[in-house]
């Protein structure tokens, strides 16, 4: 997960590498910055030349491409969860799709420690958590399990949330996650008019879309009543390819009554949309102890290609979200065969990532490499009909009684 999305290959780390670790490896020495606050180099005292400085540093972005599969290289470098028993509160971004929130919902999730706390936030990776809101958070925390003082921690609720409206935040607390009284919501995908709705397709039907372009969007009806969704997603889908595999980038979006796509600064892009999913088709492999209904989980150890033409069903996940969705708004789900896209170019940018910001920040699947237009062009086409029922599962939170 952490280099691979749904088995896509992740071009952040390579680019985060060149960006922000080359740039200060130890030996740039007199060529390296130094430091604002005691004047002293941060690269090391020795200068070296840039041969040396190759020799000792791996290259990370070919190592990753290496490990296509959940190997060796991957486990020995994953948390082994029933050995995690150190008392933790992990913090979460809504709008870190594609880094943080899977190690943070997942380790809340499986981790075996007794003393475990979920706080999940929005706006910029650091707003929420390094201001007054988050440090008076964790020095309570600290406070209670270093210094052992009796200061009411005990009594923190295990899952903390700051719910995301169209606005503003909400902060409530909760007892677990997901929320015990999700309401695990279908919402049916339409071919023949483009539709999402919640009742079931009576009628077989298809659409097919460039197997590497912008795809298909299914938009339902306006809400008739303000909806909370906040949680894990997860959608079937069943898939056919004119070859044999298919990378799935699937977008869950709202829209205003005037079809304004809602969009929100996440961690890093100012153009997020409410959550992204991802899976290439050969990936498709579940593991059956792990999987739930809104939570498809794949072993990601073998390939499983497909027979060109053979519709195929696909359980792919949304990492997890939170929106309240104003009466009169519109959900839709974006089918894609490449990276979401927000609009239009702002021009966007931070120093230390090489893109420009146009709604997955850095966490881009643009490397030919490992996208060959022979194996992963041509036509994706989705199927639904009443033996082929194509969905996407939406936690709806009712309010409390």
């Amino acid at each position: 997960d952490m280099t691979h999305h749904g088995g896509i290959l992740c071009t952040f780390w390579a680019n985060w590498y060149d960006m922000q670790v080359t740039t200060v490896q130890y030996g740039r020495g007199e060529r390296g910055p130094r430091s604002r606050v005691t004047g002293v180099l941060v690269c090391g005292d020795e200068t070296l030349t840039d041969r040396e400085l190759y020799q000792n540093r791996c290259d990370f972005g070919e190592q990753i491409r290496a490990h296509p599969l959940d190997d060796d290289y991957h486990r020995s470098r994953s948390s082994v969860w029933d050995k995690v028993t150190v008392p933790f509160l992990s913090a979460a971004n809504w709008g870190g799709q594609g880094l943080h929130p899977r190690g943070n919902f997942e380790g809340f999730v499986r981790a075996a420690s007794k003393d475990k706390w979920l706080e999940a936030h929005g706006l910029e990776h650091w707003t929420h958590f390094y201001t007054d809101y988050g440090v008076k958070l964790q020095k309570r925390f600290f406070d209670c399990f270093l210094k052992g003082l009796d200061n009411g921690w005990s009594e923190q609720p295990r899952v903390q949330l700051q719910v995301r409206h169209v606005d503003r935040f909400v902060l409530r607390h909760e007892d677990e996650w997901p929320i015990a009284r999700t309401q695990w919501t279908r919402f049916y995908v339409d071919p023949a008019d483009q539709s999402l709705g919640r009742e079931p397709v009576r009628s077989s039907g298809s659409i097919a879309f460039d197997a590497q372009g912008d795809g298909v969007t299914f938009i339902s009806a306006p809400l008739d009543r303000e909806t909370e969704i906040t949680g894990p997603l997860a959608a079937r889908l069943f898939v056919s390819s004119s070859t044999a595999d298919a990378d799935m980038f699937l977008v869950f979006r709202v829209f205003t009554p005037d079809l304004r796509e809602v969009v929100f600064m996440g961690a890093i892009d100012p153009h997020t949309p409410i959550a992204q999913g991802w899976l290439r088709a050969s990936h498709r492999k579940l593991d059956p102890t792990l999987s739930t209904e809104y939570r498809p989980y794949h072993t990601h150890d073998e390939e499983q290609p497909l027979d060109p033409g053979e519709a195929v069903p696909l359980d792919i996940e949304f990492w997890p979200t939170s929106i309240v969705v104003p009466s009169g708004h519109r959900l839709a789900l974006t089918v894609r065969g490449r990276d979401y896209e927000w609009g239009k170019a702002t021009g966007a940018r931070l120093s230390n990532f090489k893109n420009e910001l146009r709604g997955c920040g850095p966490f881009l699947h643009d490397d030919p490499r490992d996208r060959p237009a022979a194996v992963f062009g041509g036509r994706t086409t989705l199927h639904a009909g009443p033996l082929q029922q194509s969905y996407v599962l939406v936690p709806v939170i009712p309010p409390r009684g």
